[in-house]
């Protein structure tokens, strides 16, 4: 054995007897209760730690759903009312969402815009929009989407002021369905006629 190893049990052996004479002498409760402290301070913590990422998943799945629903409402300006004036475009997204407000469509902005419905004449579904029944469009491009994504905007996230309150419907001016005589009508913007 080595001068070196022989120390180093020397006085290991004295110090491990006084950590046993420590312990046997001291107050259990007070450890117990340090013990127990450390262990409710993880949990919160772990808690926490669980609380914090389920909100950030819930925050990015709500982000999600707004961009979704934004893009759904540019997409419907976009194919509705591209070739009208600004006037045009904000009725035909304040009409989207003023169905999505309405007990009588449906409760997102994606489902009012792709909503078909059973016409019997035809014998078939229909869209609400006629764009959605087409089954190739040329993308969304160019000034004119960028247009339209911020008229979405700014009737998603009612930046401006309402010029439609209760407008459900319209149709182009070119047509003149069934319906239009049973609705009241409340404007004519572009090619476009509005209705209550």
């Amino acid at each position: 054995m080595t001068f070196v190893g022989a120390h180093r049990r020397r006085t290991v052996a004295p110090m491990l007897w006084k950590l046993r004479m420590w312990w046997w002498g001291a107050d259990k409760a007070v450890l117990a209760f340090a013990a127990f402290c450390l262990v409710v301070v993880a949990a919160l913590g772990f808690a926490a730690t669980l609380v914090f990422e389920h909100r950030d998943v819930q925050n990015a799945r709500l982000r999600e759903f707004h961009a979704r629903s934004l893009e759904c409402l540019a997409h419907n300006v976009y194919y509705e009312a591209r070739g009208e004036s600004r006037a045009g475009q904000y009725a035909v997204a304040e009409v989207t969402m003023n169905r999505k407000a309405s007990p009588r469509y449906p409760k997102t902005v994606c489902e009012v815009v792709y909503q078909k419905n059973w016409d019997p004449l035809r014998k078939r579904h229909v869209g609400a929009f006629s764009w959605t029944e087409f089954e190739t469009l040329d993308a969304p491009a160019g000034e004119a989407w960028q247009r339209a994504v911020k008229v979405a905007e700014d009737v998603y996230y009612q930046r401006r002021p309402s010029t439609m309150p209760g407008v459900l419907h319209f149709h182009a001016t070119h047509i003149r369905p069934d319906w239009s005589k049973e609705r009241q009508r409340v404007a004519r913007i572009g090619r476009h006629v509005f209705y209550r």
